[in-house]
């Protein structure tokens, strides 16, 4: 009846680990993409993550990671179009309206909502968009 054997837990180098968190690092990587691409479970690479179960060699290492992190979250400015001339605006639009576009699949939405219900806007956009 107990046809279910109990495996043994493995156990992974540091290097292998070391790895793995390299892998997660990289610009667009997902955890759970790692984790699948090295026959992990994603939970166990979070936690390795966190620092459990993983103990860096130096103290090199870890401030290798920090300036990696360090080095995503930098602030990057971004130069925007300049607007739009008033005069080159829809004749319905106020100058005080919000104007959302939106295009999702066939979906094809132009709102001009007034300013003063700028939450509601926020409620409305929030279910549209699920």
């Amino acid at each position: 009846m107990n046809e279910h054997r109990k495996l043994p837990r493995r156990r992974h180098s540091a290097q292998f680990k070391r790895e793995v968190l390299a892998a997660c690092n990289e610009l667009g990587a997902s955890v759970a993409g790692v984790a699948l691409a090295f026959g992990l479970n994603a939970n166990l690479v979070r936690q390795w993550r966190r620092g459990r179960g993983f103990k860096p060699a130096g103290g090199a290492a870890m401030a290798a990671t920090s300036v990696t992190r360090e080095a995503q979250q930098q602030f990057i400015a971004l130069s925007m179009p300049q607007a739009v001339a008033a005069s080159a605006a829809p004749a319905n639009v106020g100058a005080g309206d919000i104007r959302i576009e939106v295009r999702r699949g066939a979906l094809q939405v132009s709102v001009s909502w007034p300013q003063a219900a700028a939450a509601d806007c926020a409620i409305w956009l929030r279910e549209l968009l699920k």
